[in-house]
């Protein structure tokens, strides 16, 4: 069943996002899942190729105290090394990639916090070590009755960590010849140097909803985030109208 969220920001400015259903969600962790095992098979293949080509180096028929400790180091580097993949690999993507991993990514789904903000890395571990209780509890058959149950489509981590799963709507570049002139004369992008995080969420937000909006909608809104954010660019952008400029300025903040 599809559901959104309204949302509305400090500045007055509200937005709907579209809720990631349970099947795109399932779609996303699957396809992370079998990156994880094409990893995990990769780095076995090499282990076994290390061990067979230093057969010669067998273990002693005795072994000491130091052996034993070098094996019990070994183990206890796997089970870490194992934990970093399939738990800290969600954290790391989530975290760095505005809360996409390579499934959510493929799958054009992304975690925001409440709000519609961006995910920080608190709420990303948060999340995510709620994930390994639910992975114990039938390979998550828990979070999927609960985010089939849930209002805003979360699971148990989601309602531990405060955040949402969206989905991430395309759109189009509006590519003109002044802003490939401010593209050539401004490749840095230095433009947008004096805008917070805050406003350049909002500008981001608004150009990934702006083709649900009707025109009639889509004007005064554009208007309205453009005239909070023209007076801190950069440089001059009077030959762009509002929505051309919001479009352009999140082309280079993302």
């Amino acid at each position: 069943m599809e559901r959104s969220v309204d949302i509305a920001t400090g500045e007055s400015v509200a937005f709907s996002y579209e809720l990631a259903g349970l099947g795109s969600r399932f779609i996303a962790v699957t396809i992370d899942f079998a990156i994880q095992v094409a990893v995990t098979l990769v780095v076995l293949a090499l282990l076994v190729w290390f061990g067979l080509s230093h057969q010669g180096a067998a273990a002693p028929a005795k072994p000491g105290a130091v052996y034993k400790f070098a094996v019990a180091v070994f183990e206890g580097l796997a089970y870490f090394a194992a934990f970093l993949l399939f738990f800290g690999y969600f954290i790391f993507f989530e975290w760095r990639f505005a809360g996409r991993t390579p499934g959510k990514r493929l799958v054009g789904i992304r975690v925001v916090r409440d709000g519609g903000f961006p995910l920080d890395f608190t709420s990303s571990v948060v999340r995510n070590i709620v994930r390994i209780v639910e992975f114990g509890l039938g390979f998550y058959a828990v979070s999927a009755v609960a985010t089939l149950l849930s209002p805003m489509n979360r699971r148990l981590g989601d309602m531990a960590a405060g955040t949402i799963v969206v989905r991430v709507q395309r759109f189009e570049r509006v590519v003109t010849l002044a802003s490939l002139l401010d593209d050539a004369n401004d490749p840095s992008g230095a433009f947008v140097r004096d805008l917070g995080e805050s406003e350049r969420e909002i500008v981001r937000r608004y150009v990934e909803r702006r083709e649900s909006l009707s025109i009639g909608a889509r004007a005064p809104l554009a208007k309205q985030i453009a005239d909070a954010v023209r007076p801190k660019l950069g440089a001059s952008f009077a030959h762009l109208d509002d929505d051309d400029l919001l479009v352009h300025l999140a082309r280079r903040t993302n």
